[in-house]
This record gives structure tokens, sequence and C-alpha cells, in this order.
């Protein structure tokens, strides 16, 4: 060994000590408050399974460069590829955000890659961002460069010759009046930021493009819009085209010249590569057309097209692009894509494209290859559209999640811009992968949910805002549960049964009884039940809502465009501990509890402490433990509140007190979803919009459970009981699991105040999957595709806590039933939770595999029986000994 690798090695080995001494010292701080650090648990990795993803908002590639492509998700992060498509990379995973805008590289140094965050495209559920970001190597790491509180970024322009000069169009968070708004400008790359347009605070910067023969003049779309509870209004006299001729410093507004009248909506800008002069601008208008054309660079302009595909659902979709070499070629993204060859005149179709379109990016030194982002791939195409390559991403946006009871479990959930879809928790494949073949579809819900019968796995209830039915997934067929008509949907239809109106939301309120398998819940203004199944169902209470007819109907200003309806409920549930103890919470800030099995319902509202209005009752969770006890949480985001509300009772909502106040304030802090576990009371889960978080104090405190979870938002959470998992739902990434939630529910103030804990372990199952799964290091030589997920490693696992780390090596044993020890497995040393999994084989004999993997192919021992073991930790010379059992695999006839 070189004198420079010693060197390297001891500086290494010194880092690993200095490591471990911070946080054993970080966990001896925190013994006399009782609460672990969150260094303690961060060895317990999360688990991606799938299914594949849906919307991508944001493309952007480099000149000349065939192999690169960015691609950002609405709300799953910045991907990567290096080979034209075929493989994919997430590159903005340890940022705190996951929704993405808009993207650029400079063209100067296609190093300089500049991220916008924030959803533009509006539509019902949307996240928010935080600024923009930088990276100088190429995504390798990134920089938070400001403009944090403009909250929707829709373009980054850089000039194409000096990069520190960055222009960015920010529509504002929308949640209310605010001055972050406008287009803003760095001359230094980003270490400050100037306003340089600005017309008011209900108004935005939607779009900005720069004259490619002089980047001193640019031209920018502004867009009036506000989000509230209840609607989102759209257009105003703040809406417009501006143009500046220096550089940003002046700004023009553009009227008259042939444009249409005010008031606009939304509105899109393209710029001729090879024709500076010609401009073109997509105008959502009352009446009076749809883009406009200008030849003298915004001077004067003609009404070109009133063809309504070319802006249609403007607040969701308003781009466009124009081919580099023919100023007459124009792409325009709405729910299709379609292609003009003569400057927008006329239009058609682009078959081969999923539809929702949301981005385009033309190559400038190549107009055949164009790549659009779209609510389903990046599409890629070499020959101007003829053909098209595909490429999925692993951000599917997932509403709920459901888990039936079979070994191995399967997980289910609706996902948006798509149907509901089944996989499972452990493909048993070879290779370790969860692919998207493995993913079926079962029923259609886009929105809603999709939950295992209690009485039957085969079974799945699946909802939205629309239907209920029940999908038979052998048989993949489905029967009509339906609780509404359905021209009941969005706040419409009489039905003819209760001659009462029903209004739904787009994630209709939906629940299961945990004490008869035949009776389930529904919520429109009213809570709907079942006792048969579906076949027959009674409206059981009286309107739940405010019932405040002024927040009904179509949003005003242009182009409605309402994907939720208000004064409906979100949130059901019933007691698991007290049978007819219902809970309902609606989205327009009400809760209601009844005590009789839905004959009375009392508005417990008032009770709740320092709780504003118009917050949307986003889950309820009632106690296991105590029939009077829940947990509610309440989102409040949309009234440009993101505070983390959640709030407990003990006695049927006479009173609560708040338990969510130290989970960390941020934009993205307002909670989605509360859990109990079902094995500790006290110990919590909690998802908020960029995470998530527990807590072993019953909500005293909070601490994250990241780890490495990207910071998608996290939608709904349940634990699977055989199992012991964490089963998550993230809006932009999938699915995930954070596998034995053991170590984490025996970790006590007690256990944690000791040197050494071995912690029982939960059963583990004798599958036998192929010799390429088998162990922990998964399928490390294989091709992985972009958007698969991992099987958990095979056999049981393992855990031990550490108070500091150990100085000598650890060590588990492990004795059959008859006492005698077949397998010895070296553990880590780490302070905190240790987990290492034992494949569930027997030593080897002497001259057997050594350095393979195990496995039925490469080694001489065959699994283990099912039996009951023992595990025995030897650590720092003291031993601790606990018992595993292992179940055979039920569905192998064999063992």
């Amino acid at each position: 060994m070189t004198a420079s690798r010693r060197r390297s090695l001891r500086r290494r080995r010194l880092a690993a000590v200095l490591c471990g001494v911070a946080i054993g010292l970080t966990i001896v701080a925190l013994l006399e408050s009782r609460a672990p650090a969150a260094d303690v648990y961060k060895s317990l990795p999360f688990r991606y399974i799938g299914p594949p993803g849906n919307r991508v908002e944001a493309v952007a590639g480099i000149p000349g460069d065939p192999t690169t492509i960015y691609a950002g998700a609405a709300s799953g992060g910045v991907f990567k590829t290096t080979d034209g498509g075929l493989h994919w990379d997430p590159i903005f995973d340890d940022q705190i955000v996951s929704s993405i805008g808009a993207l650029a590289v400079s063209p100067s140094d296609p190093n300089i890659v500049w991220v916008g965050t924030g959803e533009t495209f509006i539509r019902g559920n949307i996240s928010v961002g935080n600024g923009i970001y930088k990276s100088t190597d190429a995504g390798k790491s990134w920089t938070h460069a400001g403009l944090e509180k403009t909250g929707r970024i829709a373009r980054v322009i850089i000039d194409p010759k000096d990069p520190n000069v960055v222009y960015v169009a920010a529509l504002g968070h929308c949640y209310g009046p605010q001055p972050e708004r406008g287009v803003f400008r760095t001359k230094d790359g980003g270490k400050s930021w100037e306003r340089v347009l600005f017309v008011d605070e209900q108004t935005g910067a939607v779009d900005l493009v720069m004259d490619p023969s002089n980047p001193r003049t640019l031209f920018a779309a502004t867009w009036q819009f506000s989000i509230l509870p209840w609607w989102a209004e759209s257009g105003g006299p703040g809406s417009g085209i501006h143009v500046s001729r220096d550089g940003g410093s002046t700004w023009t507004a553009l009227t008259g010249r042939g444009l249409a009248a005010p008031p606009f909506g939304r509105i899109g800008l393209a710029v001729s590569p090879n024709n500076s002069k010609r401009l073109y601008a997509a105008i959502e208008t009352a009446d009076q057309g749809n883009l406009w054309r200008s030849e003298d660079s915004g001077e004067s302009w003609a009404l070109v097209s009133k063809d309504g595909s070319i802006n249609r659902r403007a607040r969701y979709f308003s781009r466009f692009g124009v081919s580099p070499d023919n100023a007459d070629e124009v792409y325009f993204l709405t729910q299709s894509l379609t292609r003009s060859i003569d400057g927008g005149a006329t239009l058609k179709p682009i078959e081969e494209v999923y539809p929702d379109q949301h981005d385009i990016w033309i190559d400038p030194q190549n107009g055949n290859r164009v790549i659009v982002a779209n609510d389903r791939y990046v599409n890629i195409s070499l020959n101007r559209g003829r053909s098209w390559f595909r490429a999925g991403l692993p951000i599917a946006q997932i509403y709920r999640v459901g888990v039936d009871r079979q070994i191995p479990y399967n997980v289910y959930g609706a996902r948006q811009d798509g149907p509901t879809y089944r996989g499972p928790s452990n493909s048993l494949v070879p290779n370790g992968f969860i692919t998207d073949e493995h993913w079926e579809y079962a029923g259609y819900s886009e929105s809603g949910w999709a939950i295992p019968d209690n009485g039957n796995d085969e079974i799945l209830w699946v909802s939205d805002n629309r239907h209920v039915e029940r999908y038979h997934t052998r048989a993949k067929s489905t029967r009509d549960a339906n609780p509404w008509p359905a021209t009941g949907q969005r706040g419409g239809g009489a039905d003819t049964r209760t001659e009462r109106q029903f209004r739904t939301n787009w994630t209709a309120a939906f629940a299961l009884s945990p004490h008869d398998p035949r009776t389930a819940y529904a919520g429109s203004q009213f809570v709907h039940r079942t006792t048969d199944s579906g076949q027959t169902w009674t409206v059981i209470s009286p309107d739940l809502t405010t019932n405040d007819k002024t927040k009904f109907g179509p949003s005003p200003g242009l182009g409605p465009d309402n994907q939720d309806a208000y004064c409906v409920l979100f949130a059901i549930a019933e007691s698991p501990a007290v049978r007819g103890v219902i809970w309902a919470g609606s989205n327009d800030g009400l809760v209601h509890v009844s005590r009789d099995d839905g004959k009375t319902w009392t508005n417990v509202t008032a009770a709740i402490p320092n709780l504003a209005p118009t917050g949307s009752i986003s889950s309820i969770e009632p106690s296991r433990y105590d029939g009077g006890a829940a947990y509610v949480t309440v989102d409040r985001h949309r009234a440009n509140d993101n505070s983390p509300y959640i709030f407990k009772t003990e006695d049927y909502g006479q009173t609560w007190k708040a338990v969510g106040t130290t989970i960390p304030k941020s934009i993205f802090s307002y909670v989605r979803v509360v859990r109990e576990d079902p094995k500790r009371k006290g110990l919590l889960y909690a998802g908020t919009e960029n995470g998530i978080f527990f807590s072993t104090d019953d909500g005293a405190t909070w601490m994250p459970l990241q780890n490495n979870l990207p910071h998608a938002p996290v939608s709904w959470m349940v634990i699977q009981p055989d199992f012991n998992d964490l089963v998550i739902s993230t809006f932009g990434r999938g699915f995930w699991i954070l596998d034995d939630l053991s170590p984490i529910q025996q970790l006590t103030p007690e256990a944690l105040a000791s040197s050494h804990v071995l912690f029982e372990p939960r059963a583990g199952y004798l599958f036998r999957p192929g010799p390429a799964l088998v162990g922990s290091n998964l399928a490390a030589d294989f091709d992985t595709p972009s958007s698969a997920g991992r099987n958990p490693p095979t056999g049981a696992s393992i855990n031990y806590y550490l108070r500091a780390a150990a100085t000598t090596p650890v060590a588990l044993t492990i004795l059959d039933p008859a006492g005698a020890a077949i397998r010895t497995l070296e553990g880590t040393r780490t302070p905190g939770i240790n987990r290492v999994w034992w494949d569930l084989y027997a030593e080897a004999p002497r001259g057997g595999s050594r350095g393979l993997p195990f496995g039925p192919m490469n080694r001489p021992t065959p699994l283990v029986p099912p039996g009951v073991y023992t595990v025995k930790l030897s650590v720092e010379g003291k031993a601790y000994q606990t018992k595993l059992t292992l179940r055979k695999d039920p569905n192998a006839d064999w063992q």
C-alpha cells in the first residue's frame, strides 16, 4: 500500500470514528428529554416499489447533444438521462422540494443548469415551490439561489452569451396577494436578484421569451390569477403582454396594435429562432380568438386563428414551440399535440403521443429533434414527430394507498392520469425488481381510493368523485356500487331516490367499517352508508358542511376549470375501538361525530383551539386504543396558511389539543395525513407536503423520518399488519415501504437509555426466490429499469440498538430450534438502530462457496425449515437473546 493510500485510509477511519462519536453524543444529550434523535433511525431505508409514473412538466436538452435530457416532474423532482432516454437518474432528491416548473441549460456552458420550482399548470391538486436552484456541474450538486417566496416559476431564460445573466418568470404562490410576482433578473449568477417587471400583487409572470438575435429584447406574459379554498379565479386587467428592449430594465405593455381587447386570461408566447421578427401569442379571451402573430417583433399583430385547440383549458396548457429552421412550423401543446406548417392558420394532430401536453424543447441545431413533456412520458422524436420514443419515470402521483393480507401482500392505489393500480410488495423474481409489468389495472379511479374488502382480499373497493365500484382482482370484473348517480358529481344532479343534490369532491371521502366487511361509507355533503356491500345505500346524516352557496358552481373569470367541489366531506372514519362511533370532516373546515351509529351528529369544530375557518379536514384517525379519542389533520394551504395542524380529542370532540406544533414550519409543512401505530400507543406518523415525520410521545415532539425518501408529498399511509410495514403513497414518487417497524415501536425511552438492545424481530417467511435475489446486495450487476421498484432483501430482519459506537466486532448468532448454532453474521457497529438481514441459510460447510451471493444455485445448504429460532447478539462482552419465528411460504406446497 502506498503512503498516500495509507494516509487516505487513516483519514477515512478517523472521519468514521468522529461521525460515530458525534451521533453517540447526540443520543446521550437527548436522553434527558427521553426523545430519540432522527439520526438514531437513519439506517431504516424506504423502498420504492412503483407503479409507472405520470406528469412531466418541464424538459430541456443541450443543443447538438442527442444523449442528454433533463426532465422535471410536477411533484417528483428532476431526472437526467445521458443515453438519449433509455435510463434516467434522479438528480434532485437531496433538495427539500419536488415540484418543478421550469428547466434551463446555459447555451454557453451546458454544465450550468437552472431549476425553477412550483407548478404553473393549474388544476385542483398542485404543489408549490421554494424558488430557484442552480447547478454548475451538470446536476451533480445544487445550490439554492433565492426567490424562495415566488411559489411558482414558469420560465427561466439564460443569456446566450453571459451565463450570469438570468431571467425568471414568477407566477407567485397564488394563495393571496404578494409582491414576489413578475419577472426577476440576476446579473451575478443568482447571488442577487432584482424584480424588473411587476404589475400588481394579484398578477404574476407566466411566460417569458428572448429574441434569439438580440438578448436585450424580451417578451413577458403576465397572468392575473388567484387560488382560493373554494375555486381559482383567472384573468383580469393584470393579464397582458410586455416587451423590454433594454435587457429587462424597462418594460412596455403591448395593447391595441391588432391584439385582442382585454380582459385576458393565460397567455403563451413563442418566438421564431430563424426569424426573430416573428412572434406568436396564444391568448385566452372570452370569444375574440386564440392565436395572434407579429411579423415586426411585437410592434403590430394580426389574428391568425380562432381554433380552440390552440389553448383549450389554458390554465392547464399554454405552451407551444416554433421549429428552429421554419418560422411557419409551430407545435401546440394542449390536450392533444398538434402542428401547423402555415404559421398557425391550420392545425393537424400528431399521433402516438399520450394526452395532456405541458412543455416542449426543440434542438436549436436540429429541428428534427423534438422533446415533449406530458401527463405520462418524456416523448422523444428524431424525425419531427413522425415517430416517438416514450420514456417513463418513477413519478406516479398516488392519492391513497391500500394493502391486502396476502403473503406477500399487494399494494393498491389510484394514480393521477391513469387507472387504479395493483402491484406486489415483493415480486419474488430472480433479479430483485418490481417492474412496470408487475403492476396491473384494478378498476378505474384516477383520483380516489382502492381498498381491499375487509372480508375478501380478492374484492377491491374503488371510488372517486364519480362512482364506487367493487372490482374482483382474480376474475378482473367489476360491479357498480355507486351511492350517488353519475350526474351527481361536482355539485350536480338530483337523486330521484332522495330528491337531494349531491356534491362530491375530486377525492371524495370513502371508508370501510373496521367491524363489518359489508359496511362502507361514502361522502358527498352527506354521509352515505351501505350495509350490503354496495347493493343499496342510505343517507345517514344531514348536510355536514357550511352549505355556503356563494362558493358553489364554476369559478369566476376566463376559462372556468374546476376540479373540486367545495362544501363537501373529505374524510370519514369509524372508530376501530367502538362500533358505531363515526367521524366526518369537510373541506370547508367542519368536524362532526356520531356516537349512535349515524342517528344523530354533533358539530365539534368550535372546540378545536385556534382553528381558522376554510381549512380542509384532510384526514381523521380514530384511535384503536380509546373509543373517545381521535386525531384530525387540517390543511389550510389554499388559504395561504401552511401551518402543520394536527389535533387530538379524548372525549369525542368535546375538547381538543394541538399536537402538531413541533413539526418545523415551512411552506411545505401542512399535513395531509396522520396515522396511529397499531402496536405502540402514542407512536404517530404524519405525512406533509414534502415528507414524513413521527412522534413517540403522542404528538408532543415530532422528528423527521425522511431518510432516503424523496421530498414528495406524502398523501396517505397504512401499516400492513402481517409484515408490520409502513406503506406510504406519495403524490409524485409512487409507493414506498419502510420494512419492519419493530425497532421504532420497541425503542422506548427505557430502551433508548440502555447501552444495547436486541429488538424482538417480526416473523420471517421462507420464500424461495431465484439466486440473484438472495442476500442484501440485490441485483447489483443488473441493468435496472429507470422506473423499477425493489424487492426487500430476502430473509429475516434483525434489528438492534447501540447507544454508542461499538469498539469491538458485533456478532449475531442464529440458533436452531434445538439450540445449535447454525449461522453467525457480522453486525454493524454504528450508534443508533442497526439492521442486518439473515438470508435463512445455515452456515456453509467447510469447502462451500464463499464470496458469492447465497442461493440454491451456488450454496450447498438448503433453506432452514420453519420453526422458532433464537437470535443472539454479542457486543462489548455482553450477550442478548430473543426468539425469531420462521413461517413457511403459504403459497409453496413443497415446504
